[in-house]
């Protein structure tokens, strides 16, 4: 008999000082990726997505998917805007979701024109107390690759652990070499 996980309530919309974090909607396709477009180059060798040059349908069929996996409480991705323009900003999430545990993973990205503002910062660490204070988890995970500074930063700022690398542990985005993967951790 398989054992029935109760997954505690999951806020569609968070509010932070600067911004409001979102579950996807249909119809966000576009906005997403004017961004992607806009990033491009600073997005490549780190996100797989990006290699291929998703057109605004591509980028609206993904977002539908993640607005379904979030009612099914599979996937939680959140859309970043400017809670006062309502301008995009970015995408970060929960990931790897083990509601029996429970923990989870963050992953994020951000858009180059928003880059270098505190944005990544304030959402991930909304995430962060969400998933140790509301959902219970023992354990939430950050993995980057330990070449993207920028990404690892967010975790070492926010008091992360880092608990060690995984060498030669991913091919790099484009496929052509062993990457180092940085894993960071907080739990109670």
């Amino acid at each position: 008999m398989e054992k029935k996980v109760k997954i505690p309530e999951v806020p569609e919309e968070l509010f932070t000082e600067r911004l409001k974090l979102r579950m996807p909607k249909p119809g966000d396709g576009k906005v997403i990726n004017a961004a992607i477009k806009a990033s491009m180059d600073e997005l490549k060798p780190w996100l797989g997505f990006v290699l291929d040059n998703p057109s605004p349908a591509d980028t609206e069929i993904n977002t539908m998917e993640a607005h379904i996996l979030f009612l099914k409480r599979e996937n939680l991705r959140y859309l970043i805007f400017d809670r006062e323009t309502d301008e995009f900003i970015g995408s970060t999430g929960f990931h790897n979701i083990e509601w029996d545990m429970p923990k989870m993973e963050i992953g994020y990205w951000i858009s180059t024109a928003q880059s270098g503002k505190g944005y990544m910062m304030e959402a991930v660490s909304t995430l962060t107390d969400l998933a140790l204070n509301s959902f219970g988890c023992r354990r939430v995970e950050i993995l980057c690759d330990a070449e993207n500074l920028k990404s690892r930063a967010v975790p070492e700022k926010l008091g992360y652990v880092m608990e060690g690398v995984l060498h030669n542990d991913e091919l790099s985005v484009d496929g052509k070499r062993l990457t180092d993967t940085c894993i960071y951790a907080k739990w109670q």
